[in-house]
């Protein structure tokens, strides 16, 4: 069988790696060809693996649009491909024989609607990508997804049969770290995310507002953004500045860094919206206490985890109350 595994979006980040793994799995299987349609990232032909770069599609959405809609589905012909595999959570239009569809976006499956005023992006993700995404589910011959709880929304929302969708959870290497402790006196509080809005900054900033009211000082929170990155952080940063609060603006931090912090703070994880939430396994891996949003994608990670708390994701005063604990329990080895 000739397979088409269509691509041109991945050039950096977690698509590149979910296109890598793809990759690593389909140099082991010589009973098939594969033709790898991309844009800009490059990867190593093999006698059984054919990769065709368009650089180009990058230059504009337009671009993009025009080879998507008038040139991709050429090259199903050109190569005589049997199947398409689309890594891009759509299938591609055209194509003229059957798909399988990897659905990775989680916007329009998650719990939470956008409106317009709270970030046009996002908000058009999930009513017209999402639109789009969840017909092209129903016509796909099988659909690929990362986590069980993507697998059940879009089994409920699609009406699909559960048959029709595979879990197919992407690689994800754990860094050893030394035995967990947690500093009693001064907690670290750690939380890796990028300036999202849905990564809801703001309620563990209140919530460390809460903290200071009641008299708690002695605890560092430590954040991988740097407070500049849109207007929201901005007003974040100043109101952390203005507040005095133990906020550190660290930045993006290196992955060894990140997990030699998961091995000495709590993980405070108030995002309402992920597919996966790596953070809260990478935690888990180093036996961390975790503090995190009670949404779906949580529950599927960590909701069997012993160590881990709920909260209603916009509960400022529920996440501080899981905070607070913090100062009080015993150390655990």
């Amino acid at each position: 069988m000739r397979i088409l595994v269509y691509d041109v979006a991945a050039d950096s980040g977690g698509a590149v790696t979910v296109l890598q793994s793809f990759y690593e799995e389909f140099c082991k299987d010589t009973r098939n060809e594969y033709i790898f349609v991309l844009s800009v990232f490059k990867l190593p032909e093999t006698a059984h693996i054919k990769v065709l770069n368009y650089p180009w599609i990058k230059k504009s959405p337009f671009h993009r649009l025009y080879f998507d809609h008038f040139a991709a589905h050429k090259l199903v012909k050109k190569y005589k491909a049997d199947k398409v595999l689309s890594l891009q959570n759509i299938e591609l239009p055209h194509a003229g024989v059957p798909q399988m569809v990897y659905e990775h976006n989680a916007l329009p499956f998650s719990e939470y609607r956008f409106r317009p005023w709270e970030g046009v992006r996002p908000w058009m993700t999930q009513q017209i990508l999402g639109r789009m995404m969840k017909r092209s589910v129903k016509r796909a011959e099988k659909v690929m997804v990362q986590t069980n709880w993507m697998k059940e929304e879009i089994v409920r929302q699609c009406r699909i049969t559960p048959e029709k969708i595979e879990v197919k959870f992407p690689p994800v290497k754990m860094l050893k770290t030394k035995s967990y402790c947690l500093d009693k006196e001064k907690p670290v509080f750690f939380y890796p995310a990028n300036a999202s809005a849905y990564k809801n900054h703001r309620t563990f900033l209140k919530a460390c507002e809460i903290l200071q009211d009641k008299g708690y000082h002695n605890y560092q929170v430590i954040w991988t953004v740097t407070g500049r990155e849109n207007k929201n952080m901005l007003a974040v940063r100043k109101e952390a500045e203005e507040r005095k609060l133990p906020i550190v603006f660290k930045g993006p931090m290196p992955r060894r860094e990140l997990f030699d912090l998961y091995a000495s703070s709590v993980l405070i994880f108030p995002s309402y919206i992920e597919t996966i939430g790596l953070p809260l396994l990478e935690a888990r891996s180093a036996g961390a206490w975790i503090v995190a949003a009670d949404c779906l994608y949580a529950k599927d990670m960590v909701g069997d985890y012993e160590r881990a708390e709920f909260f209603e994701a916009f509960d400022e005063k529920a996440l501080e109350r899981a905070m607070e604990k913090q100062f009080r329990q015993k150390a655990e080895s």
